[in-house]
């Protein structure tokens, strides 16, 4: 059936030229479709989505938006950046550049990732409730310019500024978090990272992962004089101290030690998870306080074929720091080693006693 091409050809990166260099980068036959209107890419890939194989689209994060809306999720979708700032396929680990990125979906295979919901909609990179959603309100307000593009980067900042001095720096709790308490305001995120400042990863949630559970970050008691410490724990990514939330979804680590590890599941206990792990109970858990907030003891995983084990982990979306390596030799075996990552970042570790 071939590909379809959403071009936004009011997005602040999108040109005539570029979107033909786009469409020549992508895989052939390809029919390319420009949006006329604010929904419109939502409309067109609700329309066509039982038609072709494969939807890409040339826009900004807005218009992902509307097409992650608008699909029953039938059919693969590939973004290209053509916004200000293209969170969603920079996150994902696409260039900057549109070319590039185009080059690189045409040899890519597929990717399931998971999306938030609010309101009966979905989002896939992150979303907000107070000061992000303020902060995103003062842009809209603004409109667009004559050839319809949004606002840069440093109008971001501006209003910012201006929002912190009409407040006096100071943010009111104005929510609850259940079971967590109040706060001024909380930022859903999707993936690490949240959103990009030009070139420069603005983290909040540590670890947040488009492949697992949703992560929540908070912030509650916020003056004018802990702003600044406020704004640089959300820039290099969150840890729950000061007044600060940073919530972990626990399901996320559920799957990765159930489905991941083939670990035996117990029961859930409302925060708490219970598994078993041979003759050991593990039990999985949100950090209740700062100090908690660390990675955990390494455990080590004994197996019998430690490059077989390997390869059957990595196979299952397991991220491992090398190779299997050789550790000693003991008089009568080897003891081989090689290390993994679950979810949070927490190490542990495959080890191999060889004869």
């Amino acid at each position: 059936m071939g590909g379809l091409l959403i071009v936004n050809p009011r997005a602040s990166g999108v040109t005539e030229a570029l979107a033909q260099q786009v469409a020549a980068a992508l895989p052939a036959p390809l029919e390319v479709v420009r949006t006329e209107r604010g929904g419109h890419a939502g409309e067109i890939a609700h329309a066509r989505e039982g038609e072709v194989d494969v939807i890409y689209v040339f826009a900004g994060d807005g218009t992902y938006n509307e097409v992650l809306n608008g699909v029953t999720g039938g059919v693969p979708l590939g973004f290209v950046p053509g916004g200000g700032t293209s969170v969603l396929p920079r996150a994902l680990g696409l260039s900057r550049d549109p070319v590039r990125a185009a080059r690189s979906l045409a040899g890519a295979g597929t990717r399931r990732i998971g999306l938030g919901r609010v309101n009966g909609r979905r989002f896939g990179f992150n979303g907000g409730i107070g000061l992000d959603a303020e902060l995103v309100r003062r842009i809209d307000e603004r409109g667009r310019a004559a050839d319809g593009r949004r606002p840069g980067d440093s109008a971001f900042v501006r209003e910012a500024l201006a929002m912190l001095s009409a407040r006096r720096g100071r943010f009111r709790d104005a929510l609850e978090i259940e079971g967590h308490g109040r706060a001024a305001f909380v930022l859903v995120a999707n993936c690490d990272p949240y959103t990009y400042a030009g070139r420069l990863a603005v983290r909040v949630a540590r670890g947040a992962s488009f492949d697992l559970g949703i992560d929540v970050v908070a912030a509650s008691g916020v003056r004018a004089r802990n702003v600044p410490r406020v704004a640089l724990e959300l820039y290099r990514g969150a840890r729950p101290r000061g007044g600060l939330i940073a919530l972990h979804d626990v399901d996320r680590a559920v799957a990765f030690y159930r489905d991941a590890l083939g670990l035996e599941f117990l029961f859930e206990a409302g925060p708490l998870a219970f598994l078993m792990c041979g003759d050991v109970r593990l039990m999985l858990a949100k950090p209740e306080r700062g100090e908690f907030d660390h990675p955990s003891s390494i455990l080590y995983f004994r197996v019998d074929d430690i490059h077989a084990a390997r390869e059957d982990l990595a196979g299952r979306g397991v991220a491992f720091d090398d190779e299997p390596q050789l550790i000693a030799k003991m008089p009568d075996h080897e003891l081989w080693m090689t290390f993994f990552r679950d979810p949070d970042r927490n190490v542990h570790g495959l080890m191999a006693e060889v004869t």
